[in-house]
C-alpha cells in the first residue's frame, strides 16, 4: 500500500538524509564501530545539513518545524542504513523537547545554537545501576546550597555518554520518596566532579557510545535547573511518548528493511537444486512477516499522524513501542534463520541488524512496562 502521511516536502527531505548518509556516514561507519564512538565531525556535518534541531525555532539555528513526520523520515533512513551509532534521534526527539519546552530564554540562547550546529552534543541521564524503568527508585541527589545545587550519584547505560557536552540529569532535589521531588539539572562538559566511566561494551550498536556517568560533589548553577523544581517526573512523562514513538518508528522500519533483504536473498539462494523461494515453508515465512509488517505499518503511520497533530496519547504510544519493537525482534530472528549460516556472519546486514536491534524492546521503557501502562488504562 502506498503510504499517505508524507508530502513532497517530506520526500525531498528523505533524499537529503540519504545523501548525507551516503557521503558523511557510510564511508566511516566501520571505523566508528571499531572505535566504539562516532566522530564529532559527523555531528557538525549533520548540523550543516540541517538535520539537527528540526523542531528548534529558526532564531536559534533550528528547522522551525514541529512536524514529527520529518523526524520519522530521519529515523527511517538512519535505520535502513544501519547507522544507529549517530544518535540524532536521541538528540532531536528526546533531549530536544526538554530544551525547547522547558528552557528559559537565557538557557535557550546559551544552548540551542550549539545544539543545532552539532557543536553541543546532548544526552539525558535517567537510568541508574539500581533504577531502570522505575524512576521512583532514583537515588542521584542534589542538595540546595543557596547559589548552586550539590549533585552526587551515578548513572549508567547513558547513550552519547562519552561525547555529550550537555547532560540532562534526573536527580532527587527533595528527600521525599516516590515520584515526588525529582528535578532536571543540566550538567555541562568540564564541570568539576563530573566524570565519565568506561564506554560500555555492548553486543550491538557498537558505534554508539554508551557510558557510565559519575557525579562527585558537582556544583550545578541554579540557572541550570530545567523546568520546574520538583517537577521532573511530570516533565519526563510529558516527553516519553515522543521517545517511544521514535523507537517504534525505528522498529517497523527495521522489520521492513530486513524483510526486503531476506526476500531478495531467498530468491537467489539455492538449496536442493532450486531457489529457497520455491519452497512452500519459505513462502509462508515471507508471507507471514509481510502481513505483520503491513498491519504494523498501518498502525504506526496512524500514530505518526496523530502525534504530528498533537493528539497521540501515552497509551497508544506505548502500544506502538512494544508492538513494533517486538515485531522487529521476531523478524530479525526469522530473517537470520532464513539466511542460514550466512546470517550468523557479521558481514551480512541481517546479523548486524539482529544484534543492533535487540535493545529496542528494553530502552525507552521495556515491553513489560508498556503493557503495564496499557493495562492500567484499561482496567483502572
Amino acid at each position: 500500500m502506498k503510504r499517505q502521511i508524507f508530502t513532497a516536502e517530506h520526500e525531498a527531505f528523505r533524499e537529503t538524509v540519504r545523501t548525507f548518509l551516503t557521503k558523511e556516514v557510510a564511508p566511516h561507519y566501520e571505523q566508528w564501530e571499531r572505535d566504539g564512538i562516532v566522530s564529532r565531525e559527523a555531528w557538525r556535518a549533520a548540523g550543516r545539513q540541517g538535520l539537527l534541531g528540526l523542531a528548534v525555532p529558526e532564531e536559534y539555528g533550528g528547522g522551525g518545524t514541529d512536524d514529527f513526520r520529518y523526524s520519522a523520515v530521519l529515523t527511517e533512513e538512519f535505520t535502513r542504513a544501519g547507522a544507529a551509532g549517530l544518535a540524532i534521534g536521541l538528540h532531536n526527539d528526546i533531549v530536544g523537547p526538554y530544551l525547547t519546552g522547558l528552557a528559559t530564554a537565557e538557557q535557550k540562547r546559551r544552548w540551542l545554537p550549539g545544539f543545532c550546529s552539532g557543536e553541543i552534543i546532548t544526552a539525558v541521564a535517567m537510568t541508574e545501576p539500581g533504577a531502570g524503568s522505575d524512576l521512583q527508585g532514583i537515588r542521584t541527589a542534589a542538595e540546595d546550597r543557596g547559589d548552586h545545587w550539590l549533585l552526587n550519584g551515578s548513572k549508567t547505560f547513558i547513550s552519547n555518554g562519552i561525547l555529550a557536552d550537555l547532560v540532562v540529569v534526573v536527580a532527587r532535589t527533595t528527600p521525599e520518596g516516590g515520584a515526588k521531588g525529582l528535578s532536571l539539572l543540566v550538567v555541562e562538559r568540564g564541570t568539576a566532579g563530573f566524570e565519565r566511566g568506561r564506554n560500555l561494551d555492548k553486543i550491538g550498536q557498537k558505534a554508539q557510545d554508551t557510558a557510565e556517568l559519575f557525579f562527585h560533589d558537582v556544583r550545578v548553577p541554579k540557572e541550570n535547573l530545567l523546568g520546574e523544581l520538583n517537577g521532573g517526573f511530570v516533565h519526563l512523562m510529558t516527553n516519553l511518548a515522543q521517545e517511544r514513538m521514535n523507537i517504534a518508528v525505528a522498529g517497523i522500519a527495521a522489520a521492513e528493511h530486513l524483510l526486503e533483504l531476506t526476500t531478495d536473498y531467498v530468491k537467489e539462494r539455492e538449496a536442493f537444486g532450486r531457489p529457497l523461494a520455491k519452497l512452500q515453508h519459505i513462502r509462508f515465512e515471507i508471507a507471514e512477516m509481510a502481513t505483520e509488517c503491513a498491519v504494523t505499518r498501518t498502525f504506526l503511520d496512524r500514530c505518526i499522524a496523530e502525534h504530528t497533530a498533537g493528539t497521540l496519547d501515552a497509551v497508544h504510544a506505548s502500544m506502538a513501542k512494544w508492538w513494533a519493537t517486538e515485531l522487529q525482534k521476531r523478524v530479525a530472528d526469522r530473517c537470520l534463520q532464513l539466511h542460514g549460516g550466512y546470517g550468523y556472519m557479521t558481514e551480512y546486514r541481517v546479523a548486524k541488524a539482529f544484534t543492533d536491534g535487540r535493545i529496542q524492546t528494553i530502552y525507552g521503557g521495556t515491553t513489560e512496562i508498556m503493557k503495564e501502562i496499557i493495562g492500567r488504562s484499561l482496567l483502572s
